[in-house]
This record gives structure tokens, sequence and C-alpha cells, in this order.
């Protein structure tokens, strides 16, 4: 077990063993919540930001936050929209954003704030419930089990441990069992899913009118056949600046929409400078992931970014993963050929979901970009 003395350090003397404090950190199955709820007032060390680490931004970061892209749906989330020269306009707004933020946030997108708020809760609820109700679930192993609770899923192969608590949910395909989903949030997460889908089909044909392909090109591929619920769990942090909540990484999939609360923190790599991503009440964030850059032969791109711990707490947020995972399936994804040319050859090989996500899984956060272990 891992216990906490009276100055709220973790024990084991001054010689420091990470693999051993980390195992014993694991076993817990309490996660960060556990060691808060503890009285921890340490942060231990298997959790220090590596020396390179930089936290603290520019001032012209805060300016750019001001002109994160935020794109209205309202016109594009009916199937009876006649407005052509509207959509056009949100379909400029999506290019602009994917080449060069890789992130935006759209409003207006269909989904009431109830549900919203009743998703973040239910995320909530799961977490603070009693640990002997969470334990049946906790796993490191996201291949062959559909839900999946831990702190840090990459725990061993991190250079550090981050500051949160997750539960992982494959939603399909196939459809998940219901029965599998924790019976505290399992009403609201259907619920959220069937309209988040929704919203995802929306988003994958305003991407695929973006790259001048038809609507129906992005699903037609299958970005849309498959999808993962990730929920994360930061408790408030006692040195918020000896840790991450979540460290630099780029997105495994095709396509990202994130909830969170409007606590805060998350921050993008834009133009070699961490920029805040703003809180937005009902908002959603969206971002492309890797295998969306993949296909798009880099014209869109998958942004670094990364969550910062905070004495506020905790923050709650749930992210929707549009991919297939470590899904066995034969479907194969390269460079669209319809956006090559002589001028434009490929950049990357082909692979599968399930190839690229088994790589990243076993790669860890590192900070070091998956794509370039699929480059030709």
């Amino acid at each position: 077990m891992v216990s906490v003395s009276n100055s709220g350090e973790v024990s084991g003397g001054s010689t420091f063993d990470p693999t051993k404090e980390l195992k014993e950190f694991d076993e817990t199955k309490a996660g960060v919540k556990g060691l808060v709820d503890a009285g921890v007032v340490k942060v231990p060390r298997i959790f220090y930001n590596a020396p390179d680490v930089q936290l603290h931004e520019p001032e012209d970061s805060i300016h750019m936050s001001s002109h994160f892209p935020v794109i209205d749906l309202k016109e594009c989330m009916t199937d009876n929209n006649k407005d052509l020269s509207r959509r056009k306009e949100v379909v400029d707004q999506v290019r602009k954003a994917s080449e060069t933020w890789g992130f935006f946030q759209v409003v207006n997108h269909g989904i009431p704030d109830i549900v919203l708020e009743e998703m973040l809760q239910g995320v909530r609820s799961f977490f603070e419930q009693d640990i002997e109700l969470k334990k049946p679930l906790f796993s490191r192993d996201v291949t062959n089990r559909r839900v999946v609770y831990n702190s840090n899923i990459a725990l061993y192969n991190s250079p550090s441990a981050n500051w949160r608590d997750s539960l992982y949910c494959f939603m399909s395909p196939p459809p998940i069992n219901l029965d599998q989903l924790p019976p505290v949030c399992r009403d609201i997460m259907v619920d959220y899913n069937k309209q988040v889908v929704k919203i995802g089909n929306v988003l994958f044909g305003l991407l695929s009118e973006a790259l001048g392909l038809r609507p129906h090109h992005l699903a037609d591929m299958g970005c849309v056949d498959g999808n993962a619920f990730l929920s994360h769990y930061y408790p408030a942090c006692p040195e918020p600046e000896l840790t991450m909540g979540t460290s630099k990484h780029a997105d495994n999939d095709f396509l990202t929409i994130l909830l969170q609360d409007q606590i805060g923190g998350l921050q993008i790599l834009h133009q070699n400078q961490w920029v805040d991503v703003p809180p937005t009440p009902k908002a959603l964030i969206v971002n492309i992931g890797d295998l969306l850059q993949l296909i798009s032969n880099d014209r869109f791109k998958s942004v670094e970014h990364r969550v910062l711990a905070n004495k506020k707490g905790p923050r709650v947020s749930l992210a929707c993963f549009f991919t297939t995972y470590c899904r066995p399936s034969e479907r194969i994804y390269g460079p669209i050929t319809e956006l090559l040319s002589d001028h434009n050859a490929p950049i990357y090989r082909e692979t599968t979901a399930n190839e690229y996500t088994t790589y990243s899984n076993g790669k860890g956060l590192n900070g070091i970009s998956k794509l370039l272990h699929f480059k030709l």
C-alpha cells in the first residue's frame, strides 16, 4: 500500500525506487483520488515532471487564446439545411482551423445543456463513489476489456505519472452491452453517446468537404465505425507546479470531441507556444487525431496538447474518440488517393487502426510524435 506520513509525503525513505513506488501506487487501485483522500500534501516523486517541461508561457500566448477558433454548427445540424452559402462558410472555417490549429470549439451543436451537465456529473459520480465499487473495473487491458478503470493507462511506459484517474469505455463496434457500463453513469452515457455520434457524423461530412471530397468520403472510409469514451478525473493538486494533469501528446484516433467543465487547464501547442483553450460554456472541443493527419497526408494537423495540474478541483472531462482502436479489422488506412499528385506524394505508409493504437499504447506519453514511426 502507498502510505502517507504526517508530513504528507509518501513513505519509503530517501532512496527513490520509481519501479517499486509505481507498483505500490498501482496496487492500491485507489488512484490519485486515493492519495488526496489520504491527505497527501506533497506530490510523490513518481509524478514529478521531467526537468525540461515548461509550464509558463510568454504573454503573447494569452493573446493567441483569444483567437482560438469557435465554429457555429446551428445551420449544419438539421437534414433539411438548404443554406448552401452558410454551409460553405462553415466548411471554410473547419478547413482553416484543421490546417492551422488542429483544434476548434463548436457551439449550437444540438446537445441540450442538461445532457452536458448530467454527463459531467455522471463522470464525477463514478470517480467519487466508494472505491470497492470501482475496483472490479480496475485493469490495464484495454485490448480485451470494454470498460476499464485505472490511473494512468500508460503508467509503466511514461516518463512520469500524471495527476489523474480514468475510465475507459469502448462503445463500438460492436455496440457495447449496456450492462457493462457503470450503473452510476450508465443512462446518461447511453444518451450522450447517441448525440455525440450524431455530431461526429456531421463533422466528418464537413471535414470531407474541407478536403475537397464528397461529404460522405470519410464516413465511407470507416472513420465513424467505432468510438470510445475516455473520462478523466483530476483531483485538486497540492503542488501543481511539480506535475501534469496530462502530459504532452497527440490523439491516436481520427477525431476527438471533448466535453469538459469550466475549471480549465487544457493547452495546445500552437506556433511553438502553449496556448490555453478557454473554457466556453455549452461548447464542445474538437481536435484532429493522428489517423486523420495520416490519411489527409498532413493537410490536417494532429496537434500536441496537455492538461495542467491545478489547486482547484476536481476537474472532470469526457473525450469521445472516433476510431476502432485495437479491434481486429482488415481496413487499411493510408493517404487518400484523391489528395495525391505528382506534387503531393504520400508521406506515410499504410496501417490499420489496430496497428496504430497498439504502437501508441506501447509507447506511452513521452512527447514524441507517433506519426514519425509511420513515415515513408
